[in-house]
Parts: structure tokens; C-alpha cells; sequence
């Protein structure tokens, strides 16, 4: 018997999970896909799950007000840092832990495909690569902190204190999914034409 690694999207694409082009990733995939992804496993307070389409709209802000020069496409870059998701949904890190380099390797070769379809390197560059894992783990504290449960020691132990200034302004959303792909949409268009 021969096994499926494929997904087929709304777009009508075949998405290879063990080799995956460029080719078959569309940005209307990946914004529908990750509207209905939950973070934090859906364990969050308010009317609606915290998605990661509205994750990564914050952690391109975060990274774009931090980086030294934000050019656009590091700043795309940081809007598609959790792109594979749009397919592999969003593991939380003990989870993924266990798994181990499979899911790791797995993960890296949609990140390639995605990087790939939209012009970025394959691989991004090491500082790039950092400061949007700076920006990521912003993010990752203030979710804990205001909507996940987690107090700010227990926030600080994992995740580390954001510095001092870098929450000013940052709000979490959360809205219905069809909003989420629609403002991750309008984002992902704001910094391909702009």
C-alpha cells in the first residue's frame, strides 16, 4: 500500500509534505491555513482561538520595529516564519521536542519551499534568522502573559523578559478567522508591492 504524503489545498495545489516545490504554495493557502490554526493548542481566553496568522502578523510588527534596517523582504520573511503550519498546524514546543528531528526537518523543508515561492533565500541569513526568533519569543511572552495563562515569572523563566520599551504599543487580536486571513492577506500584499 502506498502512502498519501500529500495535502490538497483549497487552491486546488498538491502540497508534497516529504518534497515540496514552490510551485504548489499559494499565499491564499497559507493565510486560510493559518487563520484556523490555533496557538497554545486552542488553551486561550477570549471569544475566538489566537491564530497563527494573527502570531505571525504580530511578530512581523515586533521585528519590524526592532530591526536595525527592516527591509520588506525580511520583514516577509518574518510574516512567513510559522508558513509550514498552513499545512503541519502548530506544534507546541514540548510537543515537538519529543518528536524530534523529523517534525524539525520536516518543518525546514516547507519553510524552504515557502522562502523559495516568494523570493527569499532558501536559508535566511543566521542575523535575520535571530532577530525574528528575538521577535517570535516578544511574541510568544506577551501571548503567555495576557492570554494563555502563564504568569510573567513563569512567562520570564521560559520565554525571557522582553527588554525594556519593546512591548509599547503591541496588542494581541483576536478576531474571527476569516478577518485573520484577510489582514494577514493584506500584509503579505503591503510588503510584496510596496
Amino acid at each position: 500500500m502506498v502512502r498519501r504524503a500529500w495535502q490538497r489545498m483549497l487552491s486546488g495545489r498538491r502540497l508534497d509534505l516529504l518534497d515540496p516545490t514552490p510551485l504548489d504554495v499559494e499565499i491564499e493557502d497559507i493565510a486560510h491555513g493559518l487563520a484556523f490554526v490555533a496557538r497554545w493548542n486552542g488553551q486561550t481566553r477570549g471569544d475566538w482561538p489566537y491564530s497563527v496568522a494573527e502570531h505571525s502578523l504580530l511578530v512581523e510588527a515586533i521585528f519590524g520595529a526592532n530591526a536595525p534596517e527592516p527591509s520588506s523582504r525580511w520583514r516577509l520573511a518574518a510574516l512567513l516564519h510559522d508558513a509550514p503550519e498552513y499545512v503541519i498546524g502548530d506544534m507546541i514546543s514540548p510537543v515537538k521536542a519529543v518528536l524530534g528531528e523529523g517534525y524539525g526537518a520536516l518543518d525546514a523543508r516547507l519553510a524552504q519551499a515557502v522562502h523559495l515561492r516568494f523570493g527569499l533565500p532558501a536559508t535566511l541569513p543566521r542575523e535575520v534568522k535571530a532577530a525574528i526568533k528575538r521577535a517570535d519569543k516578544v511574541s510568544a511572552w506577551l501571548e503567555a502573559t495576557r492570554i494563555a495563562g502563564f504568569s510573567v515569572s513563569e512567562a520570564d523563566r521560559i520565554f525571557g523578559r522582553p527588554p525594556e520599551g519593546v512591548l509599547a504599543g503591541l496588542e494581541i487580536r483576536l478576531r474571527p478567522p476569516m478577518e485573520a486571513r484577510a489582514a494577514f492577506l493584506a500584509r503579505h500584499a503591503d510588503l510584496t508591492t510596496g
